[in-house]
């Protein structure tokens, strides 16, 4: 069993979960998922993954959403690091996305205050402070300051 998350992790997730959210439901441009959203993204054996928050364009929706794990990977997958992650384990997990064919894959860090962006393993993009969020093609127009994305303090 894992252990809760820390008050700075959980007010990261659920901003960027709001502003992400807000962003692509007055666009309709798909669904966003929070942290206990399994997505399905191997077989044999199964492999489920479960990103801090995810993104799935509104072509790659179902007609309705499985009772189950959503079948494949979030075309975005935000992983918010916790004090406890290991660099190998969130390496891993960047890795896992990208295979299974997610499109971008942001690692959110409270502690250096950076977001690191994989969109392949040569596609690298490190942001902080001064810097925004964005130009994701599945996100088109979506900006937000990476400073605003740590909290009020």
């Amino acid at each position: 069993m894992m252990s809760p998350a820390g008050s700075r992790h959980g007010w990261v997730v659920v901003y960027l979960t709001l502003k992400i959210g807000d962003f692509v439901v007055d666009r309709d441009l798909g669904a966003v998922f929070g942290a206990e959203t399994g997505f399905l993204i191997g077989r044999d054996p199964d492999t489920v993954r479960a990103p801090d928050v995810a993104f799935v364009t509104a072509a790659r929706l179902p007609e309705e959403l499985p009772e189950g794990f959503f079948p494949g990977p979030p075309d975005l997958a935000v992983e918010v690091l916790s004090p406890g992650d290991r660099a190998g384990e969130v390496t891993a997990k960047v890795q896992d996305w990208l295979q299974a064919g997610a499109q971008a894959v942001w690692v959110v860090d409270p502690k250096t205050k950076t977001v690191t962006i994989y969109r392949d393993r040569q596609k690298i993009t490190i942001l902080s402070a001064g810097e925004e969020l964005g130009g994701e093609e599945f996100l088109p127009g979506f900006r937000l300051a990476v400073a605003d994305v740590f909290g009020p303090r």
